[in-house]
């Protein structure tokens, strides 16, 4: 019994590897040094935030060099009041023209001009105006740039047949300003824009994700933490 209890209580022997505890921990349980956190920690933080906007560069470009340009080709049209009118009451019946250029009492009569069936007008024509000038800006969006033209065109020479049918109530009468022109380069972003927009996106995801990660690893390292050698030996021998 003596000399059972004296090998179960023997000191470590720094010649015998096999009585030293190793980095590995008891039972062959992964050391602190293998654990994932740990490995994780093994490269620097910032290498996120470069994966991710070199990341997001790729897919931002790609979609810029994938996706066809678009065309966009704009018309106005102004208000002007008759004898029996002011400026005040043309400005707030351009407003109105405005918000009733893309309704399908307009769009209908310009189908026919433009070519195209109405959803196409419905989807690609917009209008803008201004508070301070009686001016409605006709716009519309196309991937061929001939074919823009000819829709913001139709869409404002049908608007001005559809304000000018009531001229005589309402006192304004609506005229073509300029006609739209066949554009020369696209407006649709380029494929550096669209990069440097990916880039962007993904250096900010890493970013989140690089916030987000130290107190995963903490979280990690207070639930899987291993004994310390010392005092393992300590509480054994206190047995």
């Amino acid at each position: 019994m003596t000399d059972i209890s004296t090998r179960q209580h023997r000191p470590a022997d720094p010649a015998h590897p096999a009585d030293a505890p190793g980095p590995a921990g008891p039972a062959g349980t992964p050391g602190p040094a293998d654990t994932p956190a740990a490995r994780r920690r093994g490269l620097p933080p910032w290498t996120l935030l470069v994966a991710g906007a070199v990341l997001g560069g790729v897919l931002g470009g790609a979609y810029g060099v994938e996706k066809p340009p678009t065309y966009t080709a704009t018309s106005y049209v102004i208000a002007v009041p008759t004898e029996k009118s002011d400026p005040a009451s043309a400005l707030g019946f351009a407003q109105a023209y405005g918000r009733v250029a893309t309704q399908l009492a307009v769009l209908g009569n310009a189908q026919a001009r433009a070519g195209v069936p109405v959803r196409t007008l419905q989807r690609s024509v917009q209008t803008a105006t201004s508070p301070d000038a009686p001016m409605v800006a006709v716009s519309a969006t196309s991937s061929r740039p001939g074919l823009a033209a000819a829709m913001a065109n139709a869409v404002s020479r049908s608007l001005t047949e559809h304000a000018n049918a009531t001229r005589t109530r309402t006192h304004v009468e609506l005229l073509q300003f300029s006609r739209a022109m066949r554009p020369t380069a696209p407006s649709s972003p380029s494929p550096k824009v669209t990069a440097l927009v990916g880039a962007s996106a993904g250096g900010l995801l890493g970013g989140l994700v690089l916030l987000v990660r130290p107190r995963r690893d903490r979280d990690f390292a207070r639930t899987a933490s291993v004994p310390n050698p010392a005092t393992a030996a300590d509480a054994h021998g206190q047995l």
